[in-house]
């Protein structure tokens, strides 16, 4: 805990919803600013979306999903099990309203305000982790280009498209294009299909689960305590305190209150004058060998597929499935990834994989997060950054631990203000 860095008038005590990347960085943050804290989560640190995901620290990447072609071909695949956005059929008349709306912002209106509001979050993203690792959180992040992989270099087009449009908007990103003994150099993995690619530098990735939890350390290193199994099912705003409810009738109280749930979030904030929903859209990922080390990331944006070097192998990651964030994994998910990247990547022993898992990323249907105050007396929310949840946590941290111990919207907040 840093006294001396305690807003005078300040909040003295946090309680925190949700240890996830987001939940955890905010914990951190508000330490940094004298504030103690508490951290509770249903199940455990890591459990939900922060686990299993490619690790990607990526700016460049951290391009808005409702882009238009993306409701072309959502209507074409929406109900096909093997596509990479995928929506089983359900009653659920909730999750069709917010596809719904999801679709109305599929207009490049909509999609250039997305990208203005996340142009703050990628400009920092990297120096939030930075101030993480240099002030004891013991996992490191690695520096590395992305290189995106296409079978032709027409296919390179769309993906060309959104980096140029993003820095229209305001953005930096460098990236070029690559053939021949280079893109072979570049990308050892890819297969003779592949005779195009473009490479994103800037970018980094981590081992997601050790990160968060190496988090979670510095947070209990730093006198925070995080409780594991409290299912919160109640908050309850005071003048000058927040109150949680667990399911076991455990209450916990602090000076402010934070939640950070992910995909869970509508359930505590809803009540709370929050009315931007937030569903999942649950992502797949698993673990396999292969012959030689992989020395970078590997995109191949045609199937949504995300490739990491993870533990002296390969993670691979991809899909988008709008399904509950509590349902079981659906094998047949897995087994379309592996269908879609198995021709574009040679060396990679498919039938051997492991830590099989689906994790919920919190979605909006305007591609902005929800980061602030809520209606009721201090209390606040941060999630609803879909894919790049873990991209954008550490700073969302950093920025909504100001507001809170200062009283004041940073003016990265104002245009993904969590009442909008």
């Amino acid at each position: 805990m840093n006294e001396h860095t305690r807003i005078v008038g300040g909040p003295r005590t946090a309680v925190v919803v949700g240890a996830g990347i987001v939940g955890l960085s905010t914990a951190w943050f508000l330490q940094d600013h004298g504030v103690d804290v508490t951290v509770v989560d249903r199940d455990d640190v890591a459990a939900g979306a922060s686990w299993g995901n490619a690790g990607w620290l990526s700016p460049g990447l951290a391009i808005p999903l409702n882009e238009p072609s993306v409701l072309k071909y959502g209507l074409r695949t929406l109900l096909d099990p093997k596509a990479p956005l995928h929506v089983p059929f359900t009653p659920d008349l909730g999750l069709w309203r917010f596809l719904t709306q999801f679709a109305a912002h599929c207009t490049w209106g909509s999609w250039e305000r997305a990208a203005r509001a996340n142009l703050p979050f990628n400009a920092e993203c990297l120096a939030a982790f930075d101030t993480l690792t240099s002030a004891g959180v013991t996992a490191p992040t690695t520096s590395a280009p992305i290189t995106a992989l296409f079978e032709t270099p027409k296919q390179a087009t769309g993906l060309l498209k959104e980096l140029q449009r993003i820095n229209a908007s305001g953005g930096h990103i460098t990236y070029r294009g690559l053939e021949g003994d280079e893109l072979r150099e570049l990308a050892p993995q890819a297969s003779g299909r592949i005779t195009a690619g473009v490479q994103l530098e800037g970018q980094r990735y981590v081992d997601p689960g050790a990160f968060v939890h190496a988090l979670a350390d510095a947070v209990r290193r730093r006198g925070g305590v995080i409780q594991t199994g409290f299912e919160v099912t109640a908050i309850r705003s005071h003048r000058q305190s927040v109150t949680l409810e667990s399911r076991s009738g455990e209450e916990i109280s602090g000076d402010v209150g934070v939640v950070a749930t992910g995909a869970w979030l509508d359930r505590l904030a809803r009540s709370k004058g929050v009315r931007v929903p937030v569903r999942a859209g649950r992502g797949y990922s698993f673990t396999v060998p292969t012959d030689r080390p992989v020395p970078n990331p590997v995109y191949l944006p045609n199937v949504r597929v995300a490739c990491t070097p993870y533990r002296n192998a390969l993670r691979v990651a991809g899909t988008m499935e709008f399904q509950g964030p509590d349902a079981p994994l659906e094998k047949a998910r897995i087994e379309a990834i592996v269908s879609s990247a198995r021709t574009l990547l040679d060396g990679v022993h498919w039938e051997k994989r492991t830590d099989e898992w689906v994790g919920p990323r919190p979605v909006t249907p305007d591609g902005k997060p929800l980061i602030g105050a809520t209606t009721a007396p201090n209390l606040y929310v941060a999630g609803g950054h879909g894919m790049w949840g873990y991209t954008q946590g550490p700073i969302t941290g950093r920025l909504l631990a100001e507001q809170i111990v200062t009283g004041k919207q940073p003016e990265a907040l104002r245009a993904v203000d969590p009442l909008r």
